[in-house]
Parts: C-alpha cells; sequence; structure tokens
C-alpha cells in the first residue's frame, strides 16, 4: 500500500487554485480564437479580442482573469490502497486553498452562513466531493466557480412525460432567462438523471470537460450539438 502525506496535498492545492485563476486553459483560449475569426459582428469581435487580451495579461503578469475567483469546488478521486498520512485530507485541502488565495491575492468570496454574510476571510469553507476508486492514486480537479454563473444555476425534476423535448426547452429557456448575468462567454453544463443532487452534480462535472469535447455515446453527443445550435440561435452574447 502507497503512502502520501497530506503536506503534499495541501501544497498541490496551494499551487493549482492560482495557476487555474490566473491562467485560461489551453482548450478555452483556442474556442476564443475560433470564436473571434467567425463573429460576424464587429462589436462581437472586438470584445473576444479584450477577452483574449486579457487572458494573456493575466497569465503573464500572474494576475485573476476575472475579480470573481469563485467559490473553491473540488471533485476528488482517492484510490482505495492509497494510505493519506499527517491528518485529514479534507484539512489539507481547505489549508491549500487558504494559503493559495493569500498568495495569489485572490478575492476571497466566502461567508460563514448565508444569514449574517461575515466573510471567512479565506475562500474556505471549500465544496469539496469524493469518489473511491480503484489504486492507489490520488486525483484532484478544482474549478474556481464564479458567483455570477452559480446563481443562475437551476435544478428542474421533469415527468417522463415530458421527454427529451421538454428537458432541451427548460435548459435553452433557462439560459435566455440568465441572459448576460453568469458573465459570458457561457459554457453550460448540463446534468441529467439520478436524483435532485446526483444532476446537479453531473452538470458541475460536465464543465469540467475540455469546450467542444463530445460525449462519448453517439446519441447524447447529437442532442449536445442540437442543444448548443439551440443556444447560440437566441443571439444572446
Amino acid at each position: 500500500m502507497r503512502s502520501l502525506d497530506v503536506a503534499q496535498v495541501t501544497a498541490a492545492v496551494q499551487k493549482m487554485v492560482v495557476e487555474a485563476n490566473c491562467v485560461l486553459g489551453q482548450d478555452m483560449v483556442g474556442a476564443l480564437a475560433r470564436a473571434q475569426a467567425e463573429e460576424q459582428s464587429p462589436l462581437g469581435r472586438r470584445v473576444i479580442g479584450h477577452l483574449r487580451e486579457n487572458a494573456q495579461i493575466a497569465a503573464a503578469e500572474s494576475l485573476p482573469i476575472c475579480q470573481d475567483t469563485g467559490i473553491s469546488v473540488f471533485f476528488v478521486e482517492l484510490g482505495q490502497d492509497l494510505h493519506l498520512t499527517g491528518g485529514l485530507l479534507g484539512d489539507a485541502i481547505q489549508e491549500g486553498v487558504r494559503r493559495g488565495y493569500a498568495e495569489g491575492y485572490l478575492r476571497k468570496s466566502i461567508v460563514k452562513n448565508p444569514f449574517d454574510r461575515v466573510n471567512t476571510g479565506d475562500n474556505t469553507p471549500a465544496v469539496i466531493h469524493y469518489d473511491i476508486v480503484e489504486g492507489d492514486g490520488l486525483k484532484i480537479t478544482f474549478t474556481a466557480k464564479g458567483g455570477g454563473s452559480e446563481n443562475m444555476s437551476a435544478v428542474k425534476m421533469h415527468t417522463p412525460a415530458d421527454g427529451t423535448e421538454g428537458m432541451m426547452n427548460f435548459i435553452v429557456n433557462h439560459v435566455k432567462r440568465s441572459g448576460a448575468n453568469p458573465c459570458p462567454p457561457i459554457i453550460a453544463g448540463v446534468g441529467i438523471g439520478g436524483d435532485f443532487e446526483k444532476s446537479a452534480i453531473l452538470a458541475k462535472k460536465a464543465l469540467l470537460r475540455s469546450v467542444g469535447e463530445a460525449n462519448p455515446d453517439p446519441a447524447t453527443a447529437a442532442l449536445e450539438r442540437e442543444l448548443l445550435g439551440r443556444i447560440n440561435a437566441t443571439g444572446l452574447g
């Protein structure tokens, strides 16, 4: 059985949260370049150009891409044969968030509870989802989930009679109602199936896929293409 000191987790998380807030992923960099080349509106091309320039400056200067540096959300895949030493995994991740948000001068947005609105001052507690998997490895995926997009999240429990069309209409109409509030460019993460919280977690996980990556199931991939076309046809920028 392999052992891992949780101090290494803290150090990795500390680095991870800064990099994620300052360096735009290459999939998104490429998507913005394609969008600017295909955009018909002069204003739209100019706005996308500003987004690309902003990303370049952020990476070069180690500055946040956006002033909203997000709720810290983690997806952890923990190998059942890995032995963690030196403390609790959750505590190690929280400490990495504290250090990273301080080191990177990232905005701390989390409050102790939603009623008194007192800021915790270090962007903790993070939201952590755990999966136990085979092997002795540890994989930690981080996303800085912005408040603007999080506030526009929605869950609807459909009846079987609603069918695929009912689900598609709900998604498109919700994007239209949300407008610019989620801070475009928007990636729509959709989770379907399971119970109330499972579908929400699936939607959050969908946001972690590379931009343009299709679902491995051909039928679902076709629905994704149709959905994207219908969303883009709304004319929302």
